[in-house]
């Protein structure tokens, strides 16, 4: 046996490893049906979840190259599954985003055995579900807690995937703005959308249940310049359905239209290319020794594909280029640096330095820009070019007419990149109400310093949204003021009358947004490529968990007069490894709903009708509901904002070149205890716990049977508690017969139960008992026995509550293990008075003596009793919700796939398609038969639930109560699919649940009988058919 890292830990590495290399096939389920199934359903005799789980992400990094969306949606579908029921305890969803981290993390760390193995043993301490250990992941990833009831306000209006300029694929950016706890996301396409990444976008924010806009931005002429203008139509029900409104003639043609404007884009980046080649690339190679050669246009074209070439994508592809060759460079400068004078060694180490800082967003600000090429036109200024396309010369109010009319429901964003107040006043009144949001604020141009007019812009929509004129007046004289005071610049006495027909016209203007707010848009313009910008996402302060609020009240607020304004091109990005607090607070007010819980039969029963009229019950048989209530209209800067950003910022991004003349050496890689073998490490927490119970009891008490057997007494009460209060609550009797007593008990929860018994035994034999109440205040179970046990039970109760709560437990646990401890009291008097009873019956003498001897115990024994009755009453409860999600994840996707079953088969009626299903019918169109597998995976999870999952059968029992007699005949019929051996025996073979079939196959002929017999027994009053295949 290995110190560290265990068995399992290896394990999991060789599955991952195995997939990486190919050497586990990647197909693990046949394709399209393995989803289908329940993670704690029958393919766990098939699979192990770390193979499952590692599976679906790979495949799902790995996707761009495999090329195949529906592949990548079923992988996505798996792995929200998969990690969703990985994880025990009260964080699942908290701790599902750090399992997917992690799996991300040991993916990218194939060939460092030590890291993979250090990234197992972690991938398996989350999955216990403690919630210290994933509150310490989340910190280590820099992931703010979430809600488990998953309300948070967490958001993004401004992101990119791969099909622009971003670097991940849509489904993998569905993917981490959920492990970042994004809600709601709007991802920006540039001109056009193509249906592909449209459909792949909406599915895969449906599987993870992101909120999703998609937005199409297009420029338009103003004053000069471009401006953006951002459109998202609205009003979908499905992927399907705005397949079909981009299939439609009159948006093909503008879709047409935009694909003219990023071809005619394209010519500006290509001649960047070449202007790159022809000036920047030769003094790069005289200042660094480099030998670039020219590079070429359609290597450039192959490697931005899918996205849509930008000088983001070019700066990114000469870094590419460029830093292997730095990196031999600086192998050569090592291998010479030892041979040289200092002056000599300190040119290689400057040149060595230079080389480090040119990653991409250095070469952008040096030889991209248009400021570094003088030569080329802005492609940000409007230019007399015959070639622009006819799109790029429409005005905003024509743009706005143009797209507007393709459908009714659409929202219309103005991007305020370059933009300055007088802009946006000009703008928003000439296209009289159809600009519906404005984005606010921007991190990216936040970073660059190009929102140095955010506060005035915001007061602009502030006075807009409230309809107060005054305010509205009070802005536009403002800027009238400044303008009439600047220097003179082209167009100068125009801007300022038009301002001043707006002024004189501010009813008509404030009317255009009476009936429709102009709502606030933020967003971090993220890509995904750059850790000098903020990555992806923003949270509303008041939504998060407490842990989360207090952690972001130390990170900085970001105070309007503090926002960095740029003129030119930006200088250098701010150095800042920090998550910030930006200067808007949005108002939210949260919203209790309590939703009473009716029969499916519409009644209620007497008690609950009496419920309902007494003050302090009213609230009873309810279930709560926690929202928030948005005033997004009413979005204000203001310098102690609620805004926190989800990403932060590098200390420092470099190319990791250096130097270093002498040979580095290798540290040896550090091992902490967290990663010592679980034996090992609960060995080493019963041993600790274990020497202080001894010597207390070996140290203060005479009597041979305390001093030496005292701790084993006192470690068999709380073990012995631990295992039966796990068995009972797992099932007890009644438990499955394929399950033993110990494959409910964890032993790494008995461990920790000991070591912190084992600290109460000085705490109550010796500092309590003996110091407090004997010898200061004369209390024994002679004198007083209630004071001494209420005493002592306060005390455990105390000491229980404080190490619950160093160990991050929920506060239900602490106030439970607190309670739990006054509850005991009753029962250790009685047991005192029993015990006393029963010595004075053996003719024992010094009665008083020995019951004082033995107080803590029985104050231990009383405790654990209560204990064992209130945790393994909470256990049964935690095992049965758990199992009560299981079958309402399962039963829903049954009660669908029979709905759409009845949809194909209108010709038989609902009894008629229940008693089809339990036969063989050849018959069957290709679509009904591939409802009719649906329905068998369902029955399979079904069966398994039943014969393996702790507590299922009680679960089942009681969500058979809250079913309609339709359902449950629907239920029962669509379960007796399970008598077709052959035609799913068949479906075994052929690999449904992967290549290991054998154990679920034998299981499923060994079990199905006697589990439709029971069910026979179950549902036979509401169904009236038996579901016996005898």
């Amino acid at each position: 046996m290995s110190l560290f890292f265990d068995k399992r830990d290896r394990d999991l590495l060789k599955i991952v490893n195995g997939v990486l290399s190919r050497s586990i096939p990647a197909v693990i389920g046949k394709k399209g049906l393995f989803p289908w199934f329940h993670p704690h359903g029958i393919k766990e005799l098939a699979e192990t979840r770390g193979l499952r789980i590692a599976y679906a992400i790979i495949h799902l990094l790995e996707s761009l190259e495999a090329g195949d969306l529906e592949d990548r949606l079923n992988a996505l579908r798996s792995l929200r599954d998969e990690v969703l029921h990985a994880s025990a305890g009260s964080l699942p969803k908290n701790a599902a985003r750090v399992l997917l981290s992690i799996m991300k993390d040991l993916i990218r760390a194939h060939g460092n055995e030590i890291e993979q193995l250090k990234l197992a043993h972690d991938f398996r301490r989350v999955a216990s579900g403690k919630p210290s250990i994933v509150r310490n992941m989340l910190r280590r990833y820099h992931l703010l807690e979430m809600p488990e009831a998953w309300n948070q306000l967490a958001f993004d209006d401004h992101v990119h995937d791969i099909n622009t300029k971003g670097r991940k694929s849509a489904s993998h950016l569905i993917m981490d703005a959920w492990i970042k706890g994004i809600r709601r996301l709007r991802v920006i396409y540039y001109n056009f959308i193509d249906p592909p990444s449209a459909a792949e976008l909406i599915e895969a924010a449906q599987i993870m249940g992101v909120q999703i806009r998609i937005g199409i931005e297009f420029s338009a002429c103003f004053r000069g310049k471009y401006i953006q203008l951002i459109w998202v139509p609205r009003g979908f029900s499905d992927a399907q359905s705005f397949l079909c409104f981009l299939a439609e003639e009159p948006v093909r043609r503008l879709m047409d239209q935009g694909r003219a404007v990023t071809r005619y884009r394209q010519r500006h980046v290509l001649s960047t290319l070449d202007a790159f080649n022809r000036v920047h690339r030769p003094a790069i190679n005289t200042a660094t020794g480099l030998e670039i050669p020219p590079l070429d246009a359609g290597r450039f074209l192959a490697f931005v594909r899918p996205g849509q070439p930008s000088i983001l994508h070019l700066a990114k592809y000469i870094h590419h280029q460029l830093l292997p060759l730095m990196k031999r460079k600086v192998e050569e400068l090592r291998d010479a640096c030892e041979n040289v004078d200092e002056g000599q060694r300190a040119d290689m180490t400057s040149l060595v330095e230079r080389m480090n800082d040119l990653d991409s967003e250095t070469i952008v600000r040096q030889f991209l820009r248009p400021a570094a090429n003088p030569d080329m036109p802005d492609p940000n200024q409007i230019h007399d070019d015959p070639d622009t396309p006819e799109i790029l010369n429409l005005t905003p109010r024509q743009l706005l007419e143009r797209v507007t009319g393709l459908h009714t429901g659409y929202r219309v964003t103005l991007n305020l990149t370059d933009l300055l107040p007088e802009d946006v006043v000009e703008i928003l009144y000439d296209c009289e109400g159809l600009i519906s949001r404005l984005e606010i604020f921007n991190l990216k141009d936040y970073t660059t310093g190009k929102t140095c007019y955010i506060e005035e812009i915001s007061e602009l929509q502030l006075a807009l949204n409230e309809g107060n004129a005054i305010n509205l007046k009070r802005v536009i004289r403002r800027i009238i003021g400044r303008l009439a005071i600047a220097k003179p610049f082209s167009g100068k006495t125009e801007r300022i009358e038009k301002l001043g027909i707006i002024l004189h016209d501010i009813s008509a203007f404030t009317a255009m947004y009476s009936s429709m707010h102009l709502k606030p848009r933020i967003g971090s313009d993220s890509t995904g490529h750059s850790s000098r910008m903020y990555g992806m996402g923003l949270a509303v302060l008041e939504t998060l968990p407490p842990g989360a609020r207090r952690l972001c009240k130390h990170r900085q607020h970001v105070a309007p007069g503090e926002i960095p304004c740029a003129v030119g091109d930006p200088s250098e990005p701010p150095n800042r490894a920090i998550r910030s607090v930006i200067p808007f607070r949005i108002p939210v007010y949260k919203r209790v709903t309590y939703i009473p819980y009716r029969s499916p039969k519409g009644s209620q029963g007497l008690h609950q009708r009496l419920i309902q009229h007494l003050p302090l019950l009213k609230m009873l048989g309810k279930s709560r509901q926690v929202d928030w209530l948005v005033q997004t209209h009413l979005t204000r800067m203001q310098p102690e904002g609620n805004i926190v950003t989800l990403g932060g910022i590098a200390d420092r991004s470099d190319n990791g070149l250096r130097l270093e003349c002498s040979p580095a050496t290798v540290p040896k890689p550090r091992m902490t205890p967290f990663y010592l073998n679980s034996t090992v490490r609960n060995g080493l927490k019963i041993l600790m716990g274990f020497i202080p119970a001894f010597l207390s009891f070996y140290l203060t008490n005479s009597w041979w049977v305390l001093a030496y057997l005292g701790a084993f007494i006192w470690f068999g009460i709380t073990g012995v508690r631990n295992i039966v209060q796990s068995v009972l609550g797992g099932g007890g009797i009644s438990r499955s017969p394929l399950l033993h007593w110990n494959d409910y008990v964890s032993w790494v929860r008995i461990s920790d139960s000991l070591l912190f018994t084992g600290f109460s035994v000085p705490l109550l034999d010796y500092l309590v008992k003996t110091l407090f109440l004997d010898r200061l205040m004369g209390v024994t179970t002679a004198t007083n026995p209630i004071a001494l046990y209420t005493v002592m039970a306060v005390a455990n109760g105390i000491y229980l509550s404080s190490h619950n709560l160093f160990r991050g437990l929920p506060k239900g646990a602490v106030y439970g293990n607190f309670f739990r401890s006054i509850l005991s009291i009753p029962i250790a008097i009685v047991l005192n008075i029993l015990i006393g009873a029963l010595l004075g019956m053996l003719g024992v003498t010094g009665i008083d003596g020995h019951l004082q001897k033995w107080a803590a115990v029985i104050s231990k024994g009383a405790s654990d009793t209560m204990a064992g009755v209130i945790e393994g009453t909470a256990d049964r409860f935690s095992n049965i919700q758990t199992r009560f999600q299981d079958y309402a994840d399962t039963l829903s996707q049954l009660f669908d796939t029979y709905g759409r079953l009845e949809a194909l088969l209108p010709e038989l009626n609902v009894w008629e398609t229940l008693d089809s299903i339990g036969k063989e019918r050849i018959d069957a169109n290709a679509d009904a038969k591939d409802l009719e597998k649906l329905i068998v995976i369902g029955a399979l999870d079904l069966l398994y639930f039943w014969m393996y999952q702790p507590r299922a059968r009680t679960a089942l029992k009681y969500l058979s109560k809250t079913l309609s007699d339709e359902e449950k005949r629907i239920l029962a019929g669509c379960q007796t699919i399970l008598k077709r051996e052959r035609e799913i025996s068949q479906m075994f073979i052929d690999g449904v649940v992967g290549i290991n079939f054998s154990k679920g196959l034998s299981f499923y002929l060994q079990c199905a009988p006697g589990y439709l017999k029971a069910m026979d027994r179950l549902f036979k009053p509401s169904a009236g058919t038996s579901l016996d295949p005898g």
